[in-house]
């Protein structure tokens, strides 16, 4: 009885440090991601030897922290996809759906090339792709967005300037809650510039009531 009894403390302390592990590599490695392990055991406040009973290897880490971004971005495209709305509202609420979860791992979008891979990252990426594709194509048909380029390029063109933006916001050059970024998106969309701020105001205020 004793023994099981001094297991819990135990396994809820491994818990604690496995999370307090991962919470300081996202922060820490978005700032520098050539950041060792050594550096990251002493950010988290734990020994080295306790972060390596976790992570043996930077690879596991990073596969850890790939495999969260993965089922967190998947879980919050599958709540926005049943929803119905104008092309703009659509892209708006989406993009600020996901700030959070692109905000928490953006330190990915540094250790892509290097550690994880570009394949990896696109298919982190590929149902928020396919999400965005959709509402372009949509609002191309609806006559909200520009038409002069195919829907899947246009996709792809506004995924690669959030990204520029998120690197900014990486590296302390801009310091947003998502709202510029995504004011930017729709305007590069194709939305005028006054359309794009009240849309966006409008779903931020939106996402910030409490449900009912």
């Amino acid at each position: 009885m004793s023994q099981s009894v001094g297991r819990v403390p135990q396994r809820r302390n491994a818990r604690s440090n496995r999370a307090r592990i991962l919470a300081t590599a996202r922060q820490e490695l978005g700032r520098n991601p050539d950041i060792t392990l050594e550096e990251l055991a002493r950010a988290a406040g734990v020994v080295r030897r306790t972060l390596f009973g976790h992570f043996p290897g930077r690879a596991a880490l990073l596969d850890v922290l790939a495999e969260e971004a993965a089922e967190t971005l998947q879980a919050a495209v599958a709540v926005e996809a049943g929803v119905t709305e104008s092309a703009d509202l659509a892209l708006a609420r989406f993009s600020l759906s996901l700030w959070p979860v692109c905000d928490r791992y953006r330190m990915l979008l540094a250790l892509a090339r290097r550690d994880l891979g570009m394949d990896r990252v696109a298919g982190i990426l590929e149902p928020a792709r396919v999400r965005v594709t959709a509402i372009v194509e949509q609002g191309q048909r609806d006559g909200l967005f520009h038409s002069h380029l195919p829907a899947p390029v246009l996709s792809a063109g506004l995924e690669a300037m959030t990204v520029a933006l998120l690197e900014a916001v990486n590296t302390g050059a801009l310091q947003d809650d998502g709202t510029r970024v995504v004011v930017t998106m729709l305007i590069a969309a194709g939305v005028p510039e006054k359309r794009a701020r009240l849309v966006v105001d409008g779903v931020a205020a939106a996402l910030d009531t409490p449900a009912d």
